[in-house]
């Protein structure tokens, strides 16, 4: 049996104020500092002991991730950092406020958006070009993304990344964002597509995974 945790960052400041964020960067809060160090310290107090632990490119699941490896006195595993890992792309609904979201397209329209698998957002007419992904080629750089292209991104990392070290019992540790983690949820639950709008991931909760040696789950609970 071999442990999976999973961990969306603390109150960014883009959270704070109820914006879309997607692949922009928003700093924690300091609320989200002390939730990332309570979610840290719920996890020493399991006494897992990881091998490795993924993170986006973007600064709120980076500085998350530090906070709760300080916590757990784990400061010297391999992280690593994949765009793969990021926010879905919200398109041109990055930086909106929510609530004026709907009042602009109405709250059916915003609720399929926002929870559904395969609903696109409103496309930004160019991507943006930012030094960190550089070394890649630009079809990377989405202009929006559905939950269902965000996971065509994601799935891979973890069938080359993360899987293997479970197969190996390597305990893991994945710190990124809702959505990122909502299609990891659907994947690793075998969750359809329709009840995929029905799972939340909350700020700094760490959800506990018991994995066999075909990666089923075997328990799951949130700390």
């Amino acid at each position: 049996m071999v442990k999976l945790v999973l961990l969306r960052h603390g109150q960014s400041q883009a959270n704070q104020a109820n914006a879309y964020t997607g692949w922009t960067d928003s700093l924690l809060t300091q609320e989200g500092e002390q939730q990332a160090l309570m979610a840290g310290k719920l996890l020493a107090k399991e006494g897992i002991l990881f091998s490795a632990v993924h993170t986006s490119a973007l600064v709120r699941a980076i500085k998350t991730a530090n906070l709760v490896l300080e916590a757990v006195e784990q400061t010297d595993i391999p992280i690593q950092k994949s765009w793969r890992l990021n926010e879905r792309h919200y398109g041109a609904l990055r930086g909106v406020n929510k609530d004026y979201s709907r009042r602009l397209y109405g709250k059916h329209q915003v609720a399929l958006w926002r929870r559904s698998y395969a609903a696109v957002p409103p496309l930004m007419k160019q991507p943006d070009y930012e030094r960190r992904y550089a070394a890649f080629p630009e079809s990377i750089l989405p202009l929006g993304e559905s939950l269902k292209m965000a996971s065509n991104r994601i799935i891979p990392y973890w069938l080359d990344q993360i899987a293997p070290q479970l197969l190996h019992d390597k305990n893991q540790l994945i710190v990124a964002h809702g959505s990122t983690l909502r299609a990891l949820i659907k994947y690793i639950e075998e969750i359809s597509d329709a009840k995929i709008d029905g799972v939340e991931v909350e700020n700094a909760e760490p959800i506990v995974y018991d994995l066999d040696n075909k990666l089923k789950v075997i328990a799951k609970k949130k700390l």
